[in-house]
């Protein structure tokens, strides 16, 4: 190989580098919680608490997205197109 040839691919492969390892990163899983009406406190830290159980810590090696529908029936099928978009289009209520 010629010197010209070794220079070329140490520089194209340096400049690659960056996006390959940017790439490799594990997506953190994501839970989504739809209930009709909010559930109280104790519900919730149940519920957190089963998932630390089986290994889940919220925020730290998994991420919930909670949606209510706040006793209105009629807004679940758009809270579960949310939840199933990732959450990008809301926050929590």
């Amino acid at each position: 190989m010629r010197r010209r040839d070794f220079i070329k691919v140490v520089a194209g492969t340096a400049a690659v580098w960056p996006f390959a390892a940017s790439a490799q990163q594990p997506t953190m899983p994501m839970i989504g919680l739809l209930a009709p009406v909010w559930q109280n406190e104790g519900f919730l830290s149940g519920f957190q608490q089963g998932l630390k159980q089986v290994g889940f810590v919220e925020d730290d090696n998994v991420s919930i997205l909670y949606r209510f529908g706040d006793n209105e029936f009629d807004r679940l099928p758009a809270l579960a197109n949310d939840l199933y978009a990732g959450g990008s289009r809301s926050s929590l209520p």
